[in-house]
């Protein structure tokens, strides 16, 4: 039964797909019924692996396989471990939501959600990909898809639409406007969101013909290259920098960032659910898969970039979210900054804080795609994301200001939510070998309660405005349901977090025992 939900996970999106091609938009409901029934199979059986992982046996497991060119040494290999299945389990969660928040589309609604289920199932495809060749394949498909849905569905922000030039025509194609860098349209978000993602991409793909090349077997197959590959010192610093930064890129670690929160405030509401909660941690996840299990020595020599770069990814993350005036803007460089607590966690190389860092990335999918579904919700009621003029909004919404403060204790790492629990292990298992990075990441909870709180009370607290006196609540099922899946997880792991741990860790240990083996680098904790 694995196999077949592993594969019901993956190919279920690219049937909801194949199925509205046959189904014309004069039939918004029945688009809409397709795209959450898909959703809905792939999340059933995105569950079902996390309940019936072995996590006792560990490995990889529900291993489908499938020769694609012996010549070349590619085959169609998928299978999760314990850090690919609840990664694959969030993307299938923030699918379902999606499909739910984006009900009220009425533009174009079959081409939404086609594009939509083409960049959950991509995201799913790299969680579950053991060959090279594929988990490549289904990087780049879901860099695609984003560029339509940020130029189609997106919309301008505040700075685009105010952009003139002295006779007052708008200057949206000419260079000035491509090089503001502070007046973005949803043309310009996409545009670099495309070329960053594509210039990374493309180192990455360099590193990856190197381990094809220097490989004594010609062989894109993961568990056969983390076996057999051998690579002089030289060589393998080479293709450690190329997959690290091509990869880091998308995670997004500074200063490869830009693109993030132009593209999250550009963006419909779904798509920066999925960018946040789950394309950004492709890039973490990629370096694991192909650096960790690969390049075992080059990653205990060189992770110590990473370690230094979150800093930077921390605090200059949090500061500009504290100052920003956009609701998109200030979750976004958030995000940014929390994904500095990943790579630390990484960089440690250590068993508690790399299993803190893989359930920080599902704990941070979960509470940040909260946040953009409800700031999607307070743009569509009142046609502004401009935190100032906001205010007084938990009079007409009482539900979204609840479930509002809900994410905000879980981005803060509230005790009771599953980012509480990832965040301790990241800063328990990071004190012994980055002692000032802990302090640093420490301070950045901190300032993330500060500008949340600062949001939170800008945006549902104050007098309201007679403006968006007619904003109301989210009280059609369809809108609560994706905000009561995410909630219900956050909290439900949080206190029950051993299932998720136990998993986690049977691949983690392996992992980094391999690492160790070579150079043992920190406390050897018992598993």
């Amino acid at each position: 039964m694995g196999e077949w939900a592993l594969r019901a996970t993956l190919f279920a999106p690219f049937l909801g797909v194949v199925v509205l091609l046959f189904v014309p938009n004069r039939h918004p409901l029945l688009v809409r019924a397709v795209a959450a029934v898909s959703a809905g199979i792939a999340l059933l059986a995105s569950l079902f692996l996390f309940l019936v992982y072995d996590a006792d046996r560990g490995g990889f497991q529900f291993i489908t396989r499938w020769v694609w060119s012996e010549e070349l040494g590619i085959a169609f290999h998928i299978g999760v471990d314990g850090i690919g299945t609840p990664l694959v389990f969030a993307s299938a969660i923030l699918l379902f939501a999606g499909v739910f928040i984006s009900w009220h589309i009425q533009d174009r609604t079959r081409e939404f959600y086609i594009f939509l289920l083409i960049l959950a199932a991509a995201t799913i495809g790299v969680f579950m990909s053991l060959d090279l060749f594929f988990l490549y394949f289904f990087y780049e498909m879901s860099v695609l898809p984003m560029y339509v849905l940020l130029g189609i569905w997106g919309s301008h922000t505040k700075g685009y639409l105010s952009m003139t030039d002295p006779e007052g025509r708008k200057r949206r194609d000419d260079v000035g406007f491509i090089l503001n860098f502070g007046a973005n349209s949803k043309e310009y978000a996409a545009m670099k969101l495309t070329l960053f993602l594509s210039a990374g991409a493309v180192c990455a793909l360099l590193g990856i013909l190197l381990i094809y090349h220097f490989s004594p077997v010609k062989t894109f197959d993961i568990l056969v290259l983390r076996e057999v590959a051998a690579y002089d010192d030289t060589v393998a610093t080479i293709i450690w920098l190329l997959v690290f930064f091509g990869f880091a890129s998308i995670a997004p670690i500074w200063p490869l960032h830009s693109w993030s929160p132009v593209g999250h405030a550009a963006a419909p509401a779904a798509t920066s659910m999925l960018h946040a909660g789950v394309l950004m941690k492709l890039g973490h996840f990629s370096i694991i898969r192909v650096a960790y299990e690969i390049l075992p020595a080059a990653t205990r020599e060189l992770m110590p970039i990473a370690a230094v770069l979150c800093v930077f990814s921390i605090i200059y993350g949090g500061f500009v979210a504290y100052f920003a005036k956009d609701t998109k803007y200030v979750i976004g460089y958030s995000s940014s900054s929390h994904m500095g607590y990943v790579f630390l966690g990484m960089a440690a190389l250590d068993y508690i804080s790399l299993t803190g860092a893989v359930i920080y990335m599902f704990a941070h999918a979960l509470a940040t795609g909260m946040l953009f579904a409800m700031a999607g919700w307070v743009y569509d009621q009142t046609h502004t994301r401009d935190i100032p003029s906001l205010g007084g909004l938990v009079r007409n919404m009482p539900f979204v200001a609840g479930a509002f403060v809900i994410a905000c204790m879980a981005s803060v790492g509230m005790p009771g939510t599953v980012n509480f629990i990832a965040e301790i292990m990241i800063i328990v298992g990071s004190w012994e070998r980055y002692p000032f990075q802990v302090v640093v990441a420490v301070l950045g909870i901190v300032l993330t309660m500060a500008y949340l709180f600062k949001m939170m009370r800008g945006l549902f607290y104050g007098r309201l405005s007679p403006d968006y006196a007619q904003a109301r609540d989210m009280v059609r099922w369809v809108d609560r349901l994706p905000l009561l899946v995410m909630i219900g997880c956050s909290i439900f792991f949080g206190i029950f977090p051993m299932h998720f741990y136990h998993i986690v860790r049977s691949t983690v240990v392996p992992m980094v025992d391999r690492i160790h083996q070579l150079a043992p680098l920190v406390t050897q904790y018992p598993a």
